[in-house]
């Protein structure tokens, strides 16, 4: 639970009751002495400038409105308290403690003699004292100049210190104590981000955050904010950037790079690389970070990751650099402290097969774990963190590095899976290890953990040893894959050249263990390096850089602990390092850049580590160089080197020398007390050539592997003076030299980058959320410099662009034209134009210098115009494309309509060919059907004739038997001869019926013929009428739409009646004419002649028809033309075009009518005709025979 923060701040406890502060000796300095009436805090608070503008470009500016100034108005301070000029020189550094402010400032910060910072009101001031009533009713006396200056409560809480109308150290610790208990633990100081660990989860991560501060939608204090704030820089200015995150061992430096590595992957992503680049994280923590006094977290290496950036400002690979493993962690370990958590880890969470094929046991059988007590870390079970490592990292390779999910979502997934399923092995997946590596590592972390075990026993008097042949050795031998014996002897013997001769010294116990150990810590290191070469090559397989990046350095912090070796001393020495980079950007490089242009500017001063580390590289007489040249001596000891740094650099103001091996560095964050016991043994990191040999003469390729890059870094050359023991010890670069070249290298490359620093610090030391110690937070603040930092951002030009630059980016806002001024001329036009006052900047000799905020409005006007200019282009390009798929368009329907008509045409051409085929089928059935009735009605008639005829027979000899048998009775011979004149007669009559008969037929066959000729005819009549109408309602169709056209454009009226009446009454005339003479050709009768005159006459009416049509057609067609080239002005005419169209279309109408009126009785005079040729020769012929047949049968 977070404490509440009371007006008085009582839990304020900074400093002891015996302590003052001296403003005018050092900044921020203690002296031990009672409070004097002349002394505390005299030049200990700071005037507040205006307040700065908002920057839209920037992390580090605010939302608010109004001043500071302004603000502290409306509360608890009087009118004028917060409008003292500003200082116009330095000579003290709090110079808003003045007689005036204390007379007006009802609230100050008042320190008790116990050390304790409390808010008082003032009660009255006689002289140099005033009397102050406390929050619990207390009433004291104290001197007026040891007040500080309180803040009104309406800055209370403010998200960057700049905003403090009062900056002074009471105030700073009680605006982050009021944002801690608010779990807001990110504060702005100027361009610095403060981050104070929570030592529990905030709510202030993930997609939501992530996409705010991406769109700029959330402004406050973030490590989002500074890693948004690196991209855009990085590809606005393509200067490569670097995030450098610092502050003392257990101040969460680890989990504020891993963050601000998550937005970058976050904005960058899209690869599939982010992915890679987070989950190398897990690795890398497992085994380079162990549990300490003051971290159950520690760094104990530092790490520089690289993130490559392409043109589009997508991730493209990366690459880790590391710096000075804690080797010794593998080997010893100080109470209440852990090794490396893989080791935990792999004893708790190993498999069973796993377990059983490096011979793992629990952690306590093991003595390199055991010496420390201590085995695990409240709350975390290593067992879980085994398999969560390695299901994040094979869920991340089976993700085939989808970029659709953000990292919060990624983790939570990925926990969801069962994680008794999966393998360690699957955790170096992601950085393309193989199968038969992945067992090589696991072994060698095996044989490191037996390595520790193996004890030895004395084999001579003179304390000469041998490696006891337990399961300890023997199970070294087989992890390394070596053979035991040779084990054995590297561990017991060690071969010493002199000249070209061999000598085998035995060992005796210390040295023997420390051999021991140096191959435990070498095989652990190699192994380390080894993996971190994996992933670099994981990390930057086929991926193409552009020389943009950004680094994220995240390496170990301050440490100070009651005993303080040679990891301590290599640790702070590269943190005095560090801290000259951020003096050097921060206020060395400000404060000279401000001189050299030329502006008007105040020098501020500051804490400069320079003297300390001089102490700590200065040749020859440095603390590395004599570190150095005591490790070449063989004789050489701790002891000797102590007296040696003691004699030389006992006159150096920041070193001093203690009792025995002791001596005293003063780094900037403090006073450290080292102990030189084991300096040179860890600085030479000896590894005889022995156990290189044994490690070259390895089965398994890992140990070869370390044995072949020792001897590379053997065979470098080496600078310095080196001792003559033979053998690769005498060849290798000592741990300080070697540390010191890569912190050479990591300076150089942050100098060429555009640094942002976020200090993190430790509100307390037993890593309990909630629990601010402001000692402790005091301490560190002062450590970094942030009240300096602060004061020189308020006072100073944080934005400088050069004339060129400035001219080129924001010249074309101009209104003006700027074809023929200078780049400084156009800068001050500029300004002028947007009426920046002239205390926001300040004209240097080659820049302009802006205040905070000032550099954004112009950079909204070129965004608005920018953006104004891409929605024109973009218009025009629109229409373009419009116009050019308007063409195309056109162009495709003009290709679909040629090919529509083509495939029309094709299907109408096999329609026409189906049709035909069709009427010829239906021909041939029809004739074929007509063929078989006039069979059927030929048969029928033959019956009726045979019948009739048989008939007629027996009748006839009916009367001639009966005449017989009459004609005997009476005259019998006459009788004879009356019936056979009869009979013959009757034959006559009947062969004259026959021949009548087949005359009859043939002319009906003749006939028959005739019919169908006409019948083809009448078809051809009728197939050419069809054919006419079509294309006269086509004509029509088209006149309709010429006429509606003109109607639209020209909308009058037809006059002209009378001309149409005189062309219907000709055409009439023509008609009627045409029709009576058709009519009287088709009533005049017979023959062949007569019966071709009524065809003839038809085919010359419908020519004449035909004929109307084409010339009414033409004359419609041009009239109308003519009245729309008239209403256009193109033809001139003394005419109405309106009142002629009307008439125009009355005639057309009218004539339309009739035309189709005289059509249809064409059309139905053909039809009659037809029907009356055909129907009256076959009566004729009906008749005919019929009249024979009954003359021959009477």
């Amino acid at each position: 639970m977070a404490q509440k923060v009371s007006p008085s701040m009582q839990s304020l406890k900074s400093l002891p009751a015996d302590y003052r502060f001296d403003g005018e000796n050092s900044s921020f300095g203690l002296t031990n002495s009672s409070i004097p009436r002349q002394g505390g805090l005299r030049n200990g608070v700071s005037q507040a400038d205006t307040a700065a503008g908002d920057s839209d470009d920037s992390p580090y500016s605010s939302r608010h409105g109004v001043s500071v100034e302004e603000q502290s108005l409306t509360d608890d301070v009087e009118p004028g308290a917060a409008t003292m000029p500003l200082p116009q020189n330095d000579e003290r550094r709090w110079s808003d403690t003045s007689a005036y402010a204390r007379k007006k400032i009802l609230q100050s910060w008042v320190q008790l003699p116990n050390g304790n910072w409390e808010l008082g009101k003032i009660l009255s001031t006689s002289g140099e004292e005033s009397v102050i009533s406390l929050p619990e009713g207390k009433v004291m006396k104290v001197i007026s100049e040891t007040l500080v200056p309180a803040n009104p409560d309406i800055l209370d809480g403010v998200d960057d210190l700049m905003q403090l109308s009062y900056l002074n150290e009471p105030s700073v610790l009680y605006n982050l104590n009021y944002r801690y208990n608010q779990d807001m633990i990110y504060t702005k100081a100027g361009p610095v981000l403060v981050a104070v660990n929570p030592f529990k989860e905030v709510p202030l991560y993930g997609n939501r955050y992530i996409e705010a501060y991406r769109k700029k939608s959330n402004e406050s204090p973030h490590v989002y904010a500074i890693a948004d704030t690196a991209i855009r820089e990085m590809i606005r200015d393509e200067v490569n950037q670097s995030i450098i995150i610092s502050g003392e061992s257990g101040a969460g430096k680890t989990e504020t790079a891993k963050i601000a590595m998550q937005y970058l992957a976050a904005l960058g992503g899209g690869s599939g690389i982010e992915y890679e680049i987070l989950k190398t994280n897990p690795i890398l923590e497992a085994f380079g970070n162990a549990k300490t006094l003051r971290n159950d977290n520690s760094s104990r290496f530092g790490k520089l990751i690289e993130i490559h950036f392409s043109e589009s400002g997508k991730i493209s690979g990366a690459q880790v650099q590391t710096f000075l493993l804690e080797k010794s962690r593998v080997v010893q370990c100080a109470e209440g402290e852990r090794s490396y958590h893989i080791f935990y880890q792999l004893c708790a969470g190993a498999s069973p097969a796993l377990r059983e094929k490096l011979n793992l046991t629990s952690a306590h059988e093991y003595k390199y774990l055991g010496q420390s007590n201590c085995y695990s870390i409240n709350g975390v079970d290593d067992a879980e963190r085994f398999h969560s490592v390695k299901v994040i990292l094979s869920f991340t390779r089976r993700l085939s590095y989808s970029s659709s999910l953000l990292i919060s979502e990624f983790y939570f997934v990925s926990l969801s899976i069962d994680l008794k399923t999966l393998m360690l092995q699957e955790a170096l997946d992601i950085v393309h290890v193989s199968k038969e590596d992945q067992e090589s590592v696991f072994a060698m972390l095996a044989a490191v953990l037996w390595l520790g075990n193996v004890s030895f026993t004395v084999i001579d008097n003179e304390n000469h040893v041998e490696p006891v042949a337990d399961e300890s050795l023997s199970t070294v031998a087989k992890l390394i894959g070596c053979n035991i014996n040779e084990l054995k002897l590297s561990l017991s013997k060690r071969n010493m050249r002199v000249g070209k001769d061999t000598i085998v010294q035995k060992l005796t116990l210390p040295q023997a263990i420390d051999a021991r150990d140096a191959l435990a810590k070498s095989v652990y290191s190699c192994l380390f390096d080894w993996l971190v070469e994996q992933i670099n090559e994981s990390l930057a397989v086929g991926k193409r850089r552009t020389g943009r990046s950004i680094s994220i350095l995240d390496i170990y912090g301050f440490e100070s602990f009651d005993k303080n070796s040679f990891e301590q001393f290599c640790i702070n020495y590269a943190n005095e390092r560090l801290q000259q980079h951020f003096n050097r950007h921060l206020f060395k490089l400000e404060q000279e850049e401000y001189i050299q242009d030329g502006i008007d500017w105040t020098r501020v001063d500051f804490e400069d580590n320079q003297d300390c580390l001089s102490l700590f590289e200065k040749k020859p007489l440095g603390l590395l160089s004599l570190l150095d040249e005591e490790s070449t001596f063989p004789n050489g000891t701790d002891l000797t080197l102590a007296n040696k740094l003691k004699q030389h650099l006992h006159s150096n103001s920041c070193f001093r020398g203690d009792r025995e091996k002791l001596f005293t560095v003063v780094h900037y964050a403090g006073e450290v007390t080292y102990d030189t016991t084991g300096f040179l043994e860890k600085n030479r990191d000896l590894l005889h050539l022995d156990s290189i040999q044994l490690l070259s003469s390895c089965s398994c390729h890992l140990p070869r592997a370390f044995a072949s890059s020792m001897l590379i870094q053997s065979e470098k050359p080496v600078v310095g003076p080196l001792y003559k023991a033979g053998g690769a010890d005498s060849q290798r670069l000592s741990v300080a030299t070697k540390f010191k070249g890569q912190l050479f290298q990591l300076m150089q490359r942050l100098g060429n980058t555009t640094p942002h620093f976020i200090r993190c610090i430790k509100p307390n030391n037993v890593q309990s959320p909630g629990l601010y110690e402001q000692g402790l937070v005091l301490q560190q603040l002062r450590c970094c410099g942030v009240l300096e930092v602060v004061r020189i951002s308020r006072s100073g030009f944080p934005t400088r662009v050069s004339h060129q630059k400035f001219a080129r980016r924001y010249g074309f806002l101009l209104v003006e034209n700027i074809a023929d001024k200078d780049p400084l001329s156009v800068s001050v036009a500029i300004l002028h134009q947007f009426n920046i006052l002239p205390e926001m900047y300040q004209v240097g000799y080659t820049k302009l210098f802006f205040r905070t905020g000032q550099i954004g409005v112009l950079e909204d006007t070129r965004n608005r115009t920018l953006h104004g200019i891409l929605r024109v282009q973009s218009s025009f390009r629109g229409y373009q494309a419009r116009c050019h798929l308007k063409k195309l368009k056109m162009g495709i329907s003009i290709l679909q309509s040629f090919v529509r008509g083509d495939k029309v045409r094709k299907e109408f051409a096999e329609l026409r060919r189906r049709h035909r085929a069709a009427a010829t089928i239906q021909s041939q059935v029809k004739s074929k059907i007509a063929r078989k009735q006039y069979k059927g009605i030929t048969e029928a008639s033959l019956v009726i004739q045979s019948a009739i005829r048989g008939w007629l027979v027996r009748r006839c000899s009916g009367d001639i038997g009966w005449l017989k048998s009459g004609g005997t009775k009476t005259n019998e011979s006459g009788e004879v001869l009356v019936k056979a004149s009869v009979l013959s007669d009757l034959q006559r009559r009947v062969l004259k019926s026959e021949a009548a008969l087949r005359e009859k037929e043939e002319e009906n066959d003749i006939l028959q013929q005739r019919l169908q000729q006409y019948e083809n005819r009448w078809s051809e009549y009728e197939t050419k009428m069809k054919s006419m109408e079509e294309i006269w309602q086509k004509q029509m169709r088209s006149l309709q739409s010429s006429l509606s056209i003109a109607k639209k454009s020209l909308a009058v009226e037809d006059s002209a009646r009378n001309s149409d009446a005189s062309v219907n009454a000709s055409d009439a005339t023509d008609w009627d004419s045409s029709s009576n003479q058709f009519k009287s050709q088709a009533s005049n009768g017979g023959g062949g002649r007569q019966q071709q005159q009524p065809m003839s006459a038809g085919l010359s009416v419908i020519g004449r028809l035909a004929e109307e049509f084409e010339q009414r057609a033409q004359v419609f067609g041009d009239d109308a033309k003519f009245l729309v080239e008239v209403k256009s002005g193109q033809v001139e005419a003394n005419l109405n075009p309106e009142r002629e169209l009307r008439r125009l279309k009355q005639m057309f109408e009218t004539w339309k009518k009739d035309y189709g009126g005289r059509l249809r009785e064409t059309k139905m005079i053909l039809s009659k005709l037809g029907s009356e040729e055909s129907g009256g020769s076959m009566e004729k012929v009906k008749r005919k025979w019929w009249g024979r047949r009954n003359s021959t049968r009477y």
